[in-house]
């Protein structure tokens, strides 16, 4: 009641809605989020900015996102706010992990944590400095992929899409430079970076070799 501005708008858009849901919690409390997700909120607490992916589309795409803005339920929240980890979560080891373990909507991507993110075998074992490599090309990657975007006044959709066709080399070698900065992470020759089909098969050997208790992983002391 004290944002009475907020609160008209969820009285005229959200509550005729959710005043027809069979759940009586949804019904009487329609000013509240059906769902608050209280584990991601604990989660993203103590963060300055977490990463949010998309759960649906042609390819993976994931962002910064400030820790006040409350995710759509067609994303994925990571709860991670540094740069290395922002690197490895779009890096070709992950998106080739994500689409041989994922399921697919009209051949698009369908991104699950459980079958994706929960059997990724993290590059625990990586250096400081190689950390510090990753982090070094995320940071540039995402700074000129904003430039892009407000130059060109486009999505990332639409980015990625003539990106595909051809155009932005410099986002493309960007990301070819992140690919191989985490390939190495891992221990991997470069050739392996942009190998979907060695990609998958190493992380697979490595993912045996951890559930096989044959590695001890402490991916995120």
């Amino acid at each position: 009641m004290r944002y009475p501005r907020a609160l008209a708008i969820c009285r005229e858009l959200v509550r005729p809605e959710r005043e027809k849901n069979r759940r009586k919690a949804y019904r009487e409390k329609w000013w509240q989020f059906a769902e608050p997700r209280r584990a991601r909120r604990d989660a993203i607490g103590p963060l300055r900015r977490y990463v949010v992916g998309g759960r649906h589309g042609k390819r993976l795409n994931v962002a910064w996102s400030p820790t006040r803005t409350v995710a759509s339920d067609a994303t994925n929240s990571f709860a991670f706010d540094d740069d290395f980890s922002m690197g490895v979560l779009q890096s070709r080891a992950h998106v080739a992990w994500a689409w041989f373990q994922s399921s697919t909507l009209k051949g698009d991507l369908r991104y699950t944590p459980s079958s994706v993110f929960m059997t990724f075998a993290w590059p625990d074992r990586a250096t400081e400095a190689q950390r510090d490599t990753v982090a070094d090309v995320c940071r540039r990657l995402l700074a000129h992929r904003a430039e892009l975007c407000e130059r060109d006044q486009i999505g990332l959709t639409k980015l990625y899409n003539a990106m595909d066709d051809g155009a932005y080399t410099e986002l493309a070698a960007l990301h070819r430079e992140l690919d191989v900065a985490v390939a190495d992470c891992y221990g991997w020759p470069s050739s392996v970076a942009q190998d979907d089909d060695e990609i998958v098969r190493r992380l697979t050997e490595l993912n045996r070799e951890i559930s096989e208790g044959e590695r001890e992983y402490r991916p995120f002391d």
